[in-house]
């Protein structure tokens, strides 16, 4: 089966330059998955994408879209700019599945946040459609845990990299208050992009994430409807809910949830529900 036919990505390392510091003993792919949702449950894979490089560096490249047998939330669009329209006469997972098994047969997997996302998505998919697939003999390679490991987010990392100085007084908690304002000053000065205004850094600092409805991320965006996230009642709509579980709500209502949460669950139970004014759909 051939496929290596698509365009490659690569054009500034050579087949012999790619891993040149890395010894490969059996393919490594790298993937990524392009999705209906972030619930593994319910939702399903629209597009992905494989490049395996071979021991000897040669490269197979694979994508594809592919039809999820339901329609794609508008959030999730505005994501990934897949609509269900370029995926309706595209095969299913079912028409793929044993093609994956056979492209990822004997090879290890490699990708940016897989080990929390895109694997366990993929194993989800795979086993929905009698293709299961076996981890237990398969390394897995996430550039962004060697990403986060290599390379500190801390406040003295920062005050190196920006004041080019060491934090001394690492955990004192005026040390650090000191040590954060000649940070800011100095990102103020680095990056001419950024807003100069209070408000406006704000904004900048809490980018808001369209697909989740509250703070917490307990409650995403499903074709317009705000959708739980968790729990027994995962990936049923906040309206169904009310109708079927009010006394879960009630829980809710009195635990452990962002401010915004309750709000919305009280103003749910008095019939008033949110509404996603980015949606274009329904």
């Amino acid at each position: 089966m051939s496929f290596g036919e698509q365009k490659s990505l690569f054009t500034e390392k050579s087949d012999h330059e790619l891993f040149a510091n890395l010894s490969l003993e059996r393919p490594l792919v790298v993937f990524d998955l392009e999705t209906t949702g972030l619930d593994m449950k319910n939702d399903r894979i629209v597009q992905f994408a494989f490049l395996r490089v071979n021991p000897d560096k040669s490269k197979d490249e694979w994508m594809e879209l592919v039809k999820p047998g339901i329609r794609i939330p508008p959030e999730s669009s505005r994501v990934h700019n897949i609509t269900d329209d370029m995926v309706k006469d595209k095969p299913t997972m079912a028409h793929f599945a044993p093609k994956i098994t056979e492209f990822l047969q004997n090879c290890d997997l490699c990708g940016f946040n897989i080990a929390r996302f895109d694997v366990p998505f993929l194993q989800a998919e795979m086993e929905r459609n009698n293709h299961a697939l076996d981890l237990n003999d398969i390394n897995i390679i996430d550039a962004q845990v060697i990403f986060h490991k290599q390379e500190p987010r801390d406040l003295s990392a920062a005050y190196r990299f920006y004041c080019n100085q060491e934090h001394e007084d690492a955990h004192d908690a005026m040390g650090d208050v000191q040590v954060t304002l000649e940070i800011f000053d100095a990102q103020l000065q680095r990056y001419q992009n950024i807003p100069r205004d209070i408000k406006k850094l704000h904004e900048f600092c809490s980018p808001k994430d369209d697909r989740w409805v509250t703070q917490d991320r307990k409650f995403y965006w499903r074709h317009g409807k705000a959708t739980i996230g968790f729990g027994k009642h995962k990936g049923k709509s906040l309206e169904w809910i009310v109708e079927k579980d009010r006394d879960y709500l009630m829980w809710m209502k009195s635990g452990d949830f962002s401010a915004d949460t309750k709000e919305m669950i009280i103003n749910a139970l008095n019939g008033t529900f949110p509404v996603n004014n980015g949606s274009n759909d329904d």
